[in-house]
C-alpha cells in the first residue's frame, strides 16, 4: 500500500543512531553494505540522513530507498548520489536485492495485524546472512517511537525510545507501538505490563528529576530491569531515552504466526 508519505528531517534520528549501533558489525563485515529504508514516503530526507549518519560506520555504505509510488520515486531523484544514495519502486520483496539491513517505519502500521507477519517474512527472506530489519512507527517530529528487530528467525526485540525532554509519562509510547503489538496493549497482555512497570519506575523516580530527565529515565529502566524484564541494553543507551526487551517478554498471548 501507498503510505500517507507523512516526514520530517530528523524524524527518524532515534532509530538511525540505534541501527548505528546495533548492526555495525553486519555493516563491517559485509562485502556488499547495502541497505534499503523501505517507505521513505514524499520527501527523501529520511534516506539521504539515513545514509549519512550509517557512513560513520562505514563510509561506503549504499542506501537504497524505495517506494511502492512511481511519483515519489521520480521526486526523489535530485537527492540521489549513486551508488551511494539512489531511489527504486520496490515494496516487501526489496525489488529483488539483498541487504544488510532494512529500514521500514511507518509502513505497517495502516495494514493489517494479520498482515505483519507475513511482511515481515517477505522481507527478511531476502536478507543478506546476517542482516536485520528494523520495523516500527514513530510520531510526527520523532519524540516516540518503537521499533522491533527481527532476522531471518522471527523477531528478537522490542525498542521503546522518547526524547526525554519533552517526555511527560512513558504511558504515551503506547501511541507509537508497532502493528504487531499495538492492539494488544490491554490489561492481560505483556506489552501492557510493561508499559505500566516502565511508567511505574518513572513516577518512583520523580525525585530525581531535580538532576535531569536522564537520571530519571535511568532509574526506571534499571527499576524494570529488577523487577525481572530481560532488558538487553545497558545504561549508555538507557541515557539516550531507550529501553530495549527480549521479544519473547512482550509477544502477544496470541500471535501472529511467523513462517
Amino acid at each position: 500500500m501507498v503510505t500517507r508519505g507523512t516526514t520530517n528531517p530528523n524524524r527518524l534520528r532515534r532509530v538511525d543512531n540505534w541501527i548505528a549501533a546495533h548492526a555495525a558489525g553486519a555493516l563491517h563485515d559485509a562485502a556488499d553494505p547495502l541497505v534499503i529504508d523501505l517507505g521513505y514516503g514524499a520527501t527523501p530526507v529520511t534516506a539521504v540522513e539515513l545514509r549519512a549518519r550509517l557512513a560513520r560506520v562505514r563510509p561506503d555504505v549504499r542506501v537504497v530507498g524505495l517506494e511502492i509510488d512511481p511519483e515519489r520515486v521520480a521526486a526523489a531523484e535530485p537527492a540521489a548520489d549513486p551508488p551511494l544514495l539512489t531511489f527504486a519502486r520496490g515494496g516487501f520483496e526489496l525489488a529483488g536485492l539483498r541487504p544488510v539491513v532494512v529500514r521500514a517505519l511507518n509502513v505497517l502500521r495502516q495494514y493489517d495485524e494479520a498482515q505483519v507477519a507475513p511482511a515481515w517474512a517477505t522481507m527478511t527472506a531476502r536478507l543478506a546472512p546476517g542482516g536485520l530489519l528494523v520495523e516500527g512507527t514513530c510520531d510526527e517530529l520523532g519524540r516516540l517511537a518503537a521499533w522491533v528487530r527481527v532476522d531471518h528467525d522471527g523477531p528478537r526485540s522490542l525498542t521503546l525510545a522518547a526524547r526525554l525532554s519533552t517526555l511527560d509519562t512513558p504511558a504515551t509510547l503506547a501511541e507509537r507501538l508497532p502493528k504487531a503489538l499495538i492492539h494488544h496493549n490491554v490489561p492481560g497482555q505483556p506489552v501492557y505490563d510493561l508499559l505500566r512497570a516502565l511508567d511505574d519506575g518513572w513516577r518512583d523516580a520523580a525525585p530525581y528529576a531535580t538532576f535531569g530527565a536522564r537520571q530519571r529515565w535511568r532509574r526506571a529502566v534499571a527499576a524494570v530491569k529488577t523487577g525481572g524484564w530481560p532488558v538487553l541494553d545497558g545504561p549508555a543507551r538507557w541515557r539516550l531515552g531507550e529501553l530495549t526487551v527480549a521479544w519473547p517478554a512482550v509477544a502477544p498471548s496470541m500471535p501472529a504466526k511467523f513462517p
